[in-house]
């Protein structure tokens, strides 16, 4: 039996194909930006996904950096100093303090290890600080230690995807595509989200900056270090602009002819990508030209475009001046503290790396205005036990295992008391007696410095409302804000 034409049209022709058919509406909308440049612009800058929103507060910061320090740096050797440990070192941990707990390599009959560098206090605020840090020192007036920071896992991976994405499952959306998602960006010519790395490979991978169930146009964009930020943002000889817009402009009418016929959403991220990579041809150059920079910034962060051996601090750098283009979460990952062994030989190596770019970030931000509303933020996915991992006796230098109970972390920036210390340990530096702050409370403090209340930011996936801080109940650590 055959059918007329009518009978052999689906649902979705019959609605693509009607006089007011939603296809139609959808794809006159889509070519209505095109019909004009400075009609194209105002009309992409109404339907960005990047478009700058309000948040749900005041907002005290309009952007952030974090400085993920993976591996997990040894609080008990940098920050949080305990004397008992330095009197019961080389001494057997009374069997009640790890009594039920789970540890990646320790032995039960591990021996304490004592603080491995002296500290001081410094600035007007007295904090403690160990030797390894002494341009951190000069600026601990302007951070906020927290030293009760504690985590629900205590190995590499999942602990660092439970920081970035408040899961330990790879596939959940990163904090940065949270911000992106939640309150877009101000930077028009940049990503929302960049990501910097240094120091070796991370154990979270690149599921530490996805976009999990978000739209994925909010994943986060790594950058490289040197030359081109992207590989191949350049046109190749030959092949001038005039030629790349109109290259993208036949591609993006194909792809709005495309999405009016099947409506699915990641061909309108297909056709962001592309504009965003346009955009980024002119940017680009402008952004990792260093020479704009005086000799004295330079020297400042210790930083050479030209010196793989100074990613660090080129990466910080760079941090700020994506920070002063508007973009809205940089992500700066510098791996390889995880010391098993050799811990005090590891620690000096890493902060010799680091600290003279950690304090640099910071005073550059302040100087040039931008320290007010930038939020900065320092930390690993866990801390370092108490005792030791490895004896002498074993062929192996003294290192400390992990250690998910206590770490510790810093603030600085748009949002945040300066100058202040919260939280406390124990005597040996293993349970937080004062304060103790969870990492969920921490995504709920960065995204309250942003405006936003972390119980509203949700997306609706497979029936439910999934946010980035669980459905635990957590809070902002108000003592941290100003």
């Amino acid at each position: 039996m055959s059918l007329n034409p009518l009978q052999r049209q689906t649902r979705r022709h019959f609605f693509q194909n009607c006089g007011v058919g939603i296809g139609k509406i959808a794809l006159a909308s889509l070519l209505a930006q095109s019909s004009s440049p400075s009609q194209a612009v105002a009309s992409e800058a109404a339907a960005s996904p990047f478009a700058p929103k309000e948040g749900h507060f005041p907002a005290k910061a309009k952007r952030v950096i974090y400085l993920f320090m993976a591996g997990a740096p040894s609080q008990l050797d940098m920050f949080d100093y305990k004397p008992k440990l330095a009197e019961l070192a080389g001494k057997p941990i009374p069997p009640s303090v790890i009594q039920g707990q789970r540890y990646a390599f320790i032995q039960p009959d591990a021996a304490v290890l004592g603080p491995q560098f002296k500290f001081a206090k410094h600035g007007q605020s007295g904090a403690a600080i160990s030797e390894v840090l002494p341009h951190l020192a000069n600026v601990v007036d302007d951070i906020a230690m927290v030293r009760s920071v504690h985590t629900d896992l205590f190995n590499h991976s999942p602990a660092q995807l439970f920081c970035n994405t408040g899961s330990g499952v790879p596939g959940r959306p990163s904090m940065g595509s949270w911000l992106s998602y939640g309150i877009g960006s101000e930077a028009n010519d940049l990503p929302s989200f960049v990501v910097l790395k240094s120091g070796g490979s991370l154990s979270g991978g690149a599921a530490m900056w996805n976009a999990g169930f978000l739209p994925s146009v909010h994943q986060g964009v790594p950058f490289r270090g040197q030359g081109d930020p992207i590989l191949h943002v350049s046109n190749p000889a030959g092949y001038d602009k005039q030629a790349q817009r109109e290259s993208i402009d036949v591609i993006r009418q194909l792809n709005q002819r495309r999405f009016s016929e099947v409506g699915d959403p990641e061909i309108q991220t297909r056709m962001d990508a592309y504009e965003m990579a346009f955009k980024m041809q002119t940017r680009a150059p402008e952004l990792m030209d260093f020479s704009q920079e005086s000799q004295e910034t330079l020297n400042l962060y210790g930083a050479n475009p030209s010196d793989p051996g100074q990613a660090f601090a080129n990466n910080c750098l760079l941090a700020r001046r994506l920070a002063e283009r508007g973009v809205r979460f940089i992500q700066v990952y510098h791996a390889g503290w995880d010391h098993h062994s050799n811990v005090k030989g590891g620690v000096q190596g890493q902060c010799k790396q680091t600290d003279q770019a950690c304090a640099a970030l910071i005073q550059d931000l302040k100087r040039r205005g931008l320290l007010d509303d930038t939020l900065v933020v320092w930390g690993g996915e866990f801390g370092r036990t108490p005792m030791v991992e490895a004896s002498a006796a074993l062929g192996r230098s003294q290192g400390r295992d992990h250690h998910p109970q206590a770490f510790t972390m810093w603030f600085a920036g748009g949002g945040i008391k300066p100058g202040i210390t919260l939280g406390q340990t124990d005597e040996l530096g293993f349970h937080p007696v004062e304060q103790p702050v969870h990492v969920h409370d921490v995504q709920a403090t960065i995204l309250r410095c942003l405006g936003i209340d972390h119980e509203q930011l949700t997306f609706r996936f497979r029936g439910l409302n999934f946010r980035l801080t669980g459905v635990e109940e957590h809070h902002p650590v108000d003592d941290l804000l100003v």
